[in-house]
């Protein structure tokens, strides 16, 4: 075995994960250990997100930001390839499933072990179950302020619905849940009400992370930031609104096809900067690993200096780009007095130029114009060009508007527009937005931006009429897309919150196609009736697509083994640095 040095001195026991030499940070809080296969073991991965984490527990993770975070910790009984996104076995070691597509016996892979916390007897993890599923997925489906994700099995698992209703008195009920048996300790079955495509994709998801007992009973609301997973990291050290730190967990069950023990790294360090041009200041002098999404007015720059034999500074970095699973849209409150009314959103809907905001304020940063659905590009067999949105057509929208009695704009109530500034680019589309309108419709809009976390309140509680809003697909299915707007999950008083529904759209039609979709017996089956429900969508203008994202990464030269993707799905367990790359 060979050792590679990166350190600025050899006393490298008393080096901070964040001491530097010169000002530059350690990409290191040791050295770099040659294992088989030629890779290296070690070093601290360095990133940032523009916005803060809000929650790492697995039952109420709704955002896009926590949920990456959140993977690296935890893990579900399958999970999806960083390369393809296709599910594979993760804490299952195998699984089969009746002739009649609804019962599922999963067998558990042995010998996994929960964080060492002091949640657990002397402070040690201990080993992983099929009761520890079974409590996680029994949870799942009980009513609780900490539960947001109970839609992912509820209305899947046999006996689920029953269960979570019982629950709503705010006491456990008297009974299990019919379709979760444990077999053995290392078994258990799932029955479901009928034939599911998607229920091992489901599966993958954040929702259906495992977690211990213990955990939950020692830290409640707490385990928003005390977590314990079976991950390849563990949550070392929290400095809320600044930083997180995950270090390697020593007891990781997973090794590569060397045999060679994962993760290679020894760290991941996240900071939360939220200013893009200082991120990627940050980056260009060494001190973050990877910047993803640039700042607008640098894109061009960097685009022409990543072209093959290009010499400028940017040459040296590797960019990575591809569609993302991600669409950026306008919500509408359909509870409120102002678009309730389907010609004031049809008005809002044709009055906005989406390949202008794409073209000239984002920099063509993004894949396409939202003149389609809900649902971006990318799906297997689902082609959203089938999907009839809307473009920008100035006449169409003075009609709806006077339609709606609000001839020219006349008498339109000051709406105010709520956003997160995501390093100032939400800033820049809103200003358009609010220019647009005004030319368009000559409707006044006044822009208030917030914090993400107050902006996912705000949006929960219905507290708008018009806010900005994203989804970023947690699983590769039209589905992710399409829950976003069924009315089962619509609050019944509107004082209480709403998830994911935050848009508070009915329709039955709606919701008799999708329920259709969710119980097809095929993945194509699903596909084609999901996208009727779209495109009933689309003709109630429930919500304003605005543009479809496309991933940038730029990533230092030295990263191995870290593939982009459409869903931003990130395993940093199989990442490792290269020494030679950057003269080491």
């Amino acid at each position: 075995m060979k050792i590679i040095s990166i350190s600025c001195t050899s006393a490298l026991c008393f080096i901070l994960l964040f001491s530097g030499c010169g000002g530059k940070q350690e990409r290191s809080i040791d050295q770099l250990l040659e294992v088989k296969g030629e890779r290296y073991a070690g070093g601290v991965f360095r990133l940032n997100e523009s916005e803060y984490i809000k929650n790492l527990f697995p039952h109420n993770i709704t955002d896009a930001y926590s949920y990456r975070v959140a993977q690296q910790i935890y893990e579900g009984l399958f999970k999806f390839d960083v390369e393809n996104l296709d599910v594979v076995n993760n804490l299952c070691e195998s699984w089969e499933v009746d002739e009649n597509l609804t019962r599922y016996t999963f067998t558990l892979k042995k010998g996994v072990m929960f964080h060492d916390d002091p949640c657990f007897e002397n402070g040690k993890g201990r080993e992983m179950t099929a009761a520890d599923v079974a409590y996680c997925f029994t949870r799942l489906c009980t009513k609780s302020q900490n539960n947001q994700n109970f839609a992912t099995l509820t209305e899947i698992i046999k006996g689920a619905s029953k269960y979570y209703e019982a629950s709503k008195s705010g006491l456990s009920p008297v009974f299990e849940i019919e379709g979760i048996k444990v077999i053995d300790k290392y078994r258990i079955e799932l029955s479901l009400n009928e034939p599911n495509a998607l229920l091992i994709v489901h599966l993958a998801r954040p929702g259906c992370y495992i977690y211990p007992k213990e955990a939950e009973e020692a830290y409640g609301l707490d385990m928003r930031i005390h977590t314990v997973g079976t991950g390849p990291f563990y949550l070392s050290n929290v400095d809320e609104d600044i930083s997180l730190i995950l270090k390697r967990n020593e007891n990781y069950h997973q090794a590569d096809q060397y045999g060679n023990p994962l993760p290679y790294l020894n760290a991941l360090s996240i900071t939360f900067i939220k200013d893009k041009k200082s991120e990627l200041f940050e980056f260009r002098k060494g001190n973050l690993d990877m910047i993803y999404r640039l700042p607008t007015e640098f894109i061009i720059e960097i685009l022409e200096e990543s072209i093959s034999g290009a010499r400028g500074e940017y040459s040296q970095f590797d960019l990575q780009r591809s569609p993302e699973m991600m669409t950026q849209f306008i919500s509408l409150n359909h509870q409120g007095k102002i678009f309730s009314d389907i010609n004031v959103r049809k008005a809002f809907s044709f009055a906005i130029d989406r390949s202008k905001i794409l073209d000239f304020v984002l920099n063509g940063e993004g894949y396409g114009p939202g003149v389609h659905g809900i649902t971006p590009p990318g799906y297997n067999k689902y082609d959203i060009e089938d999907i009839a949105g809307y473009s920008l057509n100035i006449d169409s929208a003075k009609y709806f508007l006077q339609l709606a009695g609000y001839p020219g704009g006349k008498d339109f109530p000051k709406l105010q527009y709520f956003f997160n500034t995501e390093g100032e680019r939400q800033t820049h589309v809103a200003v358009e937005l609010q220019k647009q309108l005004k030319d368009h419709l000559n409707i006044d809009i006044e822009l208030i931006s917030m914090p993400f976390a107050q902006l996912l309140e705000k949006s929960f509680k219905g507290d708008y009429d018009i806010l900005r809003a994203a989804w970023v697909a947690d699983f590769p299915s039209p589905e992710n897309f399409l829950w976003l707007f069924y009315s089962k999950d619509v609050a019944k008083n509107p004082d209480e919150a709403s998830y994911p529904n935050i848009a508070r759209y009915i329709n039955k039609n709606f919701d008799r196609l999708y329920d259709a979709a969710l119980k097809a017996p095929s993945l194509d089956e699903a596909n084609r009736l999901f996208k009727l429900a779209e495109q009933n969508l689309m003709k109630d203008a429930p919500v304003i697509v605005l543009w479809y994202e496309e991933g940038y990464r730029l990533v230092q030269n030295y990263v191995r083994n870290f593939p982009n993707n459409p869903m931003q799905y990130r395993d940093f367990s199989n990442v490792w640095f290269e020494p030679k790359s950057d003269g080491s």
